[in-house]
């Protein structure tokens, strides 16, 4: 198995984007302007200690410090007050989204059990790929000690000039796991 290096292969294959996706310039190429990391805290909204340990986490495994999202309205079903901490999120742009993106492919991705590859139903109408992860185990930055705290995370990749199937075949072409029905 080969390492697959995101920003490389975007590089060495424009031209086979080029042909696959029949745009003419270069520029209107489908393109990834970053990717964006969240975990909803729920039910561990009030141990301060997991909300800490999460911060923690997200910050190994993206080498950014994580930002806490706050509650824009209060809902009383859910007992959250305007300005409660409901979540932790990183945005990573340039060096780190691809070094991430490397380490996703790469080596968290092929750690998940029964993993066959990214669904084309993961992408939304503007070819933005979502992938939704039950724990935070597949990353190795992390080892054994994920496995006593564990929560979930959304991983979102924004694509830009693109759709569904510009999506799929770029994604595809860079070497992302993708899963062909």
């Amino acid at each position: 198995m080969s390492i697959i290096n995101v920003k490389e292969n975007y590089q060495a294959n424009v031209k086979e984007l080029q042909q696959k996706l029949d745009v003419p310039n270069v520029w209107a190429l489908p393109r990834i302007t970053k990717v964006s990391v969240n975990v909803g805290l729920g039910q561990h909204r009030a141990n301060k200690e997991m909300v800490s340990y999460i911060q923690d986490t997200l910050t190994i495994i993206t080498g950014q410090k994580a930002v806490p999202t706050k509650a824009k309205k209060a809902i009383a079903g859910f007992k959250i007050r305007e300005g409660d901490v409901v979540g932790m999120r990183v945005t990573l742009r340039g060096a780190k989204m691809n070094d991430f993106l490397n380490r996703l492919i790469n080596i968290s991705l092929p750690r998940i059990r029964d993993f066959k590859g990214i669904e084309k139903k993961c992408l939304d109408k503007q070819g933005n790929l979502t992938i939704g992860l039950r724990d935070q185990v597949p990353f190795a930055e992390l080892g054994h000690d994920a496995m006593e705290k564990q929560f979930g995370l959304t991983i979102t990749v924004s694509i830009k000039n693109s759709d569904p199937e510009k999506s799929f075949v770029m994604l595809q072409t860079l070497g992302f796991p993708m899963r062909i029905q």
